[in-house]
């Protein structure tokens, strides 16, 4: 019996060759997908890392701001005492003295840890003497912007009807209650709105940072069908005026604040009828924006 004919191979490549072409097309693939992802466009990554640094505090040492001022890096622990004089973005509050920029050191001696920073001039300070630069700072920025303001409210013929004081956290224009609202009412009198315009304008021109609006009562008990206590008729009285600021100035919504704090912050003795008229009152801050 002669021998089969053995057939020949199907023409073309093997067909291991096929699925080994198949792989390295998706390997190309791949690596190709890699090379467009790593070249990154130099603006956008500036953009990337500018939104990192406002979201999350980043300092140019290292170190970051957690919460309301804590600092955490390498070798620096939580600092809550900072917190009042670290702003949201974790760098040092800005002044005119040397503490515009500070570093924060923590060293071991003896097993005792002793928290100190560095002023822009190179001087160390403990974080108590860092801390009183930075208020004294504010404190006279804030004298300076309560003269302008004081001046405007002259210049005004306000001067009998607000009171202009300071602190290190902010300027203070205070409005007696009687000249906006009527007993019991949170309704501006028509005869006030000449006077919150022209305190408007002042705002626009010299605040440029948060400004809240508080409202204040005496402690004559207070409970009205629209009214039930002194809180509801301060909080009211505070909406008001922010209602009308918004309303006719071009100051921005959402710098501005409002509340109220009922009879819970006299400035005068209760006990007077002259006590009670002054603590029936608005109270409109201007915090540092330093």
């Amino acid at each position: 019996m002669g021998k089969k004919k053995e057939e020949a191979p199907p023409p073309g490549s093997p067909a291991w060759m096929a699925t080994f072409s198949d792989l390295m097309n998706l390997l190309l693939c791949f690596f190709v997908l890699l090379f467009s992802m790593s070249t990154i466009d130099e603006a956008k990554l500036n953009e990337i890392i500018a939104s990192m640094s406002s979201s999350f505090s980043v300092f140019s040492s290292g170190a970051t701001s957690i919460g309301e001022g804590i600092l955490i890096s390498n070798g620096v622990s939580q600092l809550n005492e900072l917190a009042e004089y670290i702003n949201s973005t974790g760098a040092a509050a800005e002044s005119e003295t040397d503490t515009d920029q500070i570093q924060v050191h923590d060293t071991n001696s003896g097993g005792m840890q002793d928290t100190t920073v560095t002023a822009e001039s190179g001087e160390q300070l403990t974080v108590a003497e860092a801390a009183e630069q930075v208020e004294a700072a504010n404190l006279r920025s804030n004298e300076e912007l309560a003269e302008v303001i004081g001046e405007a409210v002259a210049e005004s013929q306000l001067s009998d009807q607000i009171d202009v004081t300071f602190t290190s956290q902010y300027v203070m224009l205070t409005m007696k209650g009687s000249i906006l609202f009527n007993p019991g009412s949170a309704t501006l009198n028509e005869d006030c709105k000449p006077v919150l315009d022209r305190v408007a304008m002042i705002l626009e021109r010299y605040a440029k940072g948060e400004i809240e609006i508080n409202g204040h009562t005496d402690n004559v008990p207070m409970n009205s069908a629209q009214f039930p206590s002194n809180e509801e008729l301060s909080d009211a009285r505070a909406l008001s005026v922010f209602y009308y600021l918004v309303e006719t100035s071009s100051l921005n919504p959402s710098l501005l604040k409002h509340s109220g704090f009922g009879e819970r912050m006299p400035i005068a003795d209760n006990s007077t009828e002259a006590g009670r008229a002054r603590n029936r009152r608005v109270e409109i801050r201007i915090y540092n924006n330093n």
